[in-house]
C-alpha cells in the first residue's frame, strides 16, 4: 500500500454525524447524558438517590478506551498486548499490587474477543465515544453504591443500564419527548451543539464541486439527525450530501448482509417497507454497506470506487468500515487537542502553531487527559520500578494505527488544506506516529523523559 493518502484520490467521502460533523459542547452534553441515565436508574429501578448528584471534578473518571468487566465491577485500561495497565473497582483506583494480584502480568481473559472484533458482549463493555462515556462514571458509582449497601461480589446492574440507554435513545423517544436527553437538546440546542465552522462547510462544497459523492451515515434517527444538521449546518443541509442514511445501526451497517439489514424509505420520519435494492441517491434508513457500494459503483461508473469514511468511534465507525468494507478511514480523535499527557512525566505545553488554533477547545473540554487514568495513548506497566523501560502503548492507541488511515482532532483541522494534500498514512512499515495530523500526541513523542513505544 502506498505511503500517502489524499482525498483527491477518493471517489466517495462519507461522514458520521455525532462528534464528527456535529461537535458538542462536551461538559454540558456529558452532564446531560449522565443525568438522563441516572434519573432512570433512580426513578424506574430504585437505585440510590445519591447517584443524581455529581461532584464537580467527577467527570475526570471518563476516559475513552476503558473496558468494563461487568461481572467484577472493574474498569480496565489495557496495554496493546492485553495486559492491564490501570484498573479501578467502581470509582476507586486499584493499586499496582492489587492489579498484579487479580490480573497478573498476562493477557486479560477477554482480550482475544475484544481485540479481534473491537466488540462488546454481555461480559464486558468497551467505552469508546462521548455518548457512552458518562455511562462509565455512572456504572462505577453504581458499583460503589452496591458495595456500600450489599457488599456484592458479582454484579447484576448491567441489564438496568441497558434499559436506561434504550429508554433515552430509542427510535420513538425524540418524537414522544420521552426520557430526558432528546427533550433537553430540542429545547436548548445552543447549550449542547457547536455550529459547524464556515471553513468546514466550504470544504464540503469544495469536495462536491470536485465531483466527489458525499455520504452521511449515522446511527441517529432521522428526526434527531434533522435537528442536529439544521442547527450545525443550516436549513439547506441536505444539499451537502448525495446520500443520507439514518438509523444505520452501526457497526451492523457494515457487517450485516442485505437480507439481515435492508434499506428502508422514510415518510414523515416513519420507516416504510424494505427495499430490495438501492437504485438512486436520497435519504434512507437502516441498510447495509454492500447495497450502498453497488449504488456507488453505478453513480461513479467505476468497478471499484474508492471510499473514505470519517468517524469518531473505533467500535462503530473505524474498525467496521475498514474490516468489512475495506474503506479508507479517518479517525476523529478530539484527544489530539489535549496533547498534554500525564505519561510521560514533564510533558511540555503544546507547540505554538497548534496552540492558537485550538486554545478555545481546550478550555471547553472536561476530560482529555484523565488524572485517574492518564494518557489515552501510553502508560507505564504496573509494579516495575524503572520507568525508562516500561512505557507501553495502550490497546486503544494500537487500534488507531491498525484500523485508521489517518487520525485528526476535528474536520476543521484539515478543512483549509488543498484536496490533493498528501497525508502520511499509518502503516506497518512507518513509525507509530506517522498517521497523526497535524501532529502526533505528545505522549507518543520520544523525549528525555520517555521511552519510545515498544
Amino acid at each position: 500500500m502506498q505511503q500517502h493518502f489524499s482525498l483527491a484520490e477518493c471517489d466517495v467521502v462519507g461522514f458520521d454525524l455525532d462528534h464528527t460533523l456535529c461537535r458538542y459542547h462536551l461538559p454540558q452534553s456529558a452532564r446531560l447524558i449522565y443525568d438522563s441515565f441516572a434519573q432512570y436508574l433512580v426513578t424506574e429501578k430504585g437505585y440510590d438517590e445519591d447517584l443524581l448528584t455529581l461532584a464537580p471534578d467527577s467527570l475526570d473518571f471518563c476516559c475513552k478506551g476503558l473496558v468494563l468487566d461487568i461481572e467484577e465491577g472493574n474498569f480496565l485500561k489495557l496495554a496493546e498486548d492485553g495486559t492491564v495497565l490501570r484498573a479501578s473497582h467502581g470509582t476507586k483506583s486499584m493499586t499496582f499490587e492489587e492489579i498484579l494480584e487479580i490480573y497478573g502480568r498476562k493477557e486479560w481473559k477477554h482480550f482475544n474477543t475484544v481485540s479481534g472484533m473491537v466488540s462488546r458482549t454481555a461480559k464486558y463493555y468497551l467505552y469508546d465515544n462521548y455518548f457512552d462515556l458518562p455511562g462509565a462514571l455512572l456504572c462505577a458509582r453504581v458499583v460503589d453504591s452496591l458495595d456500600q449497601h450489599d457488599g456484592q461480589k458479582k454484579y447484576d446492574f448491567w441489564k438496568d443500564m441497558v434499559a436506561a440507554i434504550q429508554h433515552n435513545y430509542k427510535i420513538s423517544a425524540f418524537k414522544e419527548d420521552c426520557g430526558m436527553y432528546f427533550p433537553e437538546v430540542k429545547n436548548h440546542p445552543d447549550k449542547y451543539l457547536q455550529r459547524c465552522p464556515e471553513s468546514v462547510k466550504k470544504w464540503l462544497k469544495q469536495l462536491k464541486n470536485a465531483g466527489k459523492i458525499l455520504l452521511l451515515i449515522t446511527s441517529s434517527h432521522s428526526d434527531y439527525c434533522r435537528l442536529l444538521c439544521e442547527h450545525v449546518l443550516g436549513n439547506d443541509f441536505e444539499e451537502y450530501f448525495d446520500i443520507l442514511i439514518t438509523n444505520a445501526l452501526k457497526p451492523g451497517f457494515f457487517s450485516h448482509t442485505p437480507n439481515q439489514r435492508p434499506f428502508r424509505t422514510l415518510e414523515n420520519d416513519e420507516e416504510q417497507e424494505a427495499l430490495l435494492s438501492l437504485d438512486k441517491p436520497g435519504w434512507y434508513s437502516q441498510g447495509n454497506a454492500i447495497q450502498l457500494y453497488d449504488l456507488l459503483k453505478k453513480m461513479t461508473g467505476k468497478l471499484d470506487p474508492k471510499v473514505v469514511y470519517f468517524g469518531d468511534s473505533m467500535h462503530s465507525d473505524i474498525f467496521p468500515a475498514r474490516h468489512y468494507s475495506n474503506w479508507e478511514t479517518v479517525f476523529i480523535l478530539e484527544e489530539l487537542l489535549g496533547g498534554k499527557g500525564t505519561v510521560p512525566a514533564k510533558a511540555e505545553s503544546e507547540p505554538l502553531e497548534k496552540k492558537g488554533r485550538y486554545e478555545g477547545d481546550q478550555l471547553k473540554v472536561p476530560y482529555f487527559v484523565s488524572k485517574q487514568w492518564g494518557s489515552f495513548f501510553m502508560d507505564r506497566l504496573p509494579g516495575l520500578e524503572n520507568a525508562e523501560e516500561t512505557l507501553v502503548r495502550t490497546w486503544s492507541c494500537k487500534c488507531i494505527s491498525t484500523y485508521s488511515t489517518i487520525a485528526i482532532p476535528s474536520l476543521e483541522a484539515i478543512a483549509d488544506l488543498p484536496l490533493d494534500y498528501r497525508f502520511t498514512r499509518f502503516s506497518s512499515n512507518s513509525s507509530a506516529t506517522a498517521g497523526y495530523y497535524p501532529s502526533p500526541p505528545r505522549a507518543l513523542l520520544p523525549s528525555e523523559d520517555s521511552a519510545m513505544t515498544k
